[in-house]
């Protein structure tokens, strides 16, 4: 999988900054966690080496957060779940993959962010719902067609 060179990353980072397109930075905290110590000077200031840590398999990570994101989605936490589409889309620029940008662009924000997690999975080609077990993989492929998690009425949150 090709990864961005550092300096597009560093560009990324000035870009999310110049279009407050990332309030809160967590588009930012996957790109920096991205980037050498030398180019990571270039957008943070740490004090010392030892409080800077950089991310190397980004491919494991991305799989990782995938898994992550739909625990959030699962469990109905409409702010994390919020992050985790921002960071997998972050995650999916990082690893080259425009087209996957785009599709999660495209997907609608309903049910927890579902529809765009779907997208980044199957831009990807890796499971969605399909390793989950009964239940969880039934609400998990509701969710990402845009209706509510369980048929008869969700008591947690969601809503056709």
């Amino acid at each position: 999988m090709t990864i961005r060179t550092q300096e597009e990353i560093v560009t990324q980072v000035w870009a999310l900054r110049a279009n407050r397109g990332d309030i809160f930075g967590f588009r930012e905290e996957v790109l920096v966690e991205a980037l050498d110590l030398d180019h990571a000077r270039q957008v943070i200031a740490p004090r010392h080496p030892g409080e800077w840590n950089q991310r190397v398999d980004h491919e494991t990570h991305a799989r990782d957060y995938l898994r992550f994101a739909i625990g959030k989605i699962l469990d109905h936490r409409g702010s994390s779940a919020s992050r985790s589409v921002d960071k997998l889309s972050e995650l999916a620029w990082l690893l080259g993959r425009d087209d996957v940008v785009a599709a999660m662009e495209h997907a609608g924000y309903t049910m927890y962010g579902a529809p765009k997690v779907k997208a980044f999975a199957g831009g990807f080609g890796w499971p969605f719902h399909d390793d989950l077990d009964g239940d969880d993989g039934l609400a998990l492929a509701r969710m990402a067609e845009g209706q509510q998690c369980d048929p008869q009425g969700c008591e947690r949150g969601c809503a056709d």
